[in-house]
């Protein structure tokens, strides 16, 4: 009968258990490790609309210090979700870094508009979201008026994105007004007519007849003649003199 018990299969077996025994002792005291401290990173943006002190309070639970948290007392899911919970914050990453610094990596909201109603003002995000103005920043974003309900308000989530995605509008509309009936209608930041947008449909058709008409009216200066401009004909920009 073959025997398995051999020197070199003691010796290999010796030395696995000791790998799985440094192994195991190693991440015991890694986890019992406290924290030396903490770090929020804000991604892609240099407009905060939140403290990075107000993210670092979520970040270590309102302790007063991080050094007095262990590793294995952490629950990275739960403070991702408690700073995503902040309504100026869109999502987080958090994570302990090698030499034990508990890191928070952020994406804010981004305001697309600004909504004043007949109680309030605050910003819509990308995603049609309410979003508290902040003490820290004022957005530079189109004013939104006439909004009744919040139904009414989504339907203009996408001529609102529209907007800030292009270069051109983003800088020119400085206003979009909800009249009844009537649809959108818009104001310019450099010149005192109103552009008739009508309903919230075939947008990229509408803004793109203005773009074309604009540039070319301003070759000719004969932008200040008009009270109001009209994109609610299809392929027609109408305009109407003072």
């Amino acid at each position: 009968m073959r025997t398995f018990f051999t020197w070199t299969n003691l010796r290999l077996g010796l030395m696995i258990g000791l790998v799985i025994f440094l192994f195991s002792f190693t991440s015991i005291r890694n986890e019992s490790r406290k924290l030396k401290g903490s770090a929020v990173f804000f991604v892609e943006d240099n407009t905060l609309f939140i403290k990075q002190e107000s993210v670092n309070k979520l970040l270590i639970e309102n302790k007063t210090q991080v050094s007095a948290i262990e590793k294995v007392t952490l629950d990275l899911n739960k403070l991702e979700k408690s700073i995503a919970h902040n309504p100026m914050i869109e999502k987080s990453e958090v994570y302990v870094s090698i030499d034990g610094i508990l890191t928070a990596k952020v994406v804010q909201k981004t305001p697309i508009a600004r909504v004043f109603d007949a109680t309030s003002s605050y910003y819509i995000d990308y995603h049609g979201r309410k979003m508290p103005l902040s003490e820290e920043f004022t957005a530079r974003v189109p004013v939104v008026s006439g909004i009744t309900t919040p139904k009414s308000l989504q339907q203009i989530v996408p001529v609102l994105q529209y907007i800030f995605k292009d270069s051109f509008l983003k800088k020119n509309i400085i206003g979009v007004e909800l009249v009844p009936v009537s649809g959108l209608r818009m104001l310019n930041r450099n010149y005192d007519f109103e552009i008739e947008f009508g309903k919230p449909m075939r947008i990229d058709s509408k803004f793109t007849c203005y773009k074309a008409y604009f540039q070319k009216a301003v070759l000719d200066s004969s932008l200040t003649k008009y009270k109001r401009i009209n994109l609610k004909f299809t392929q027609q920009v109408v305009c109407i003199k003072k």
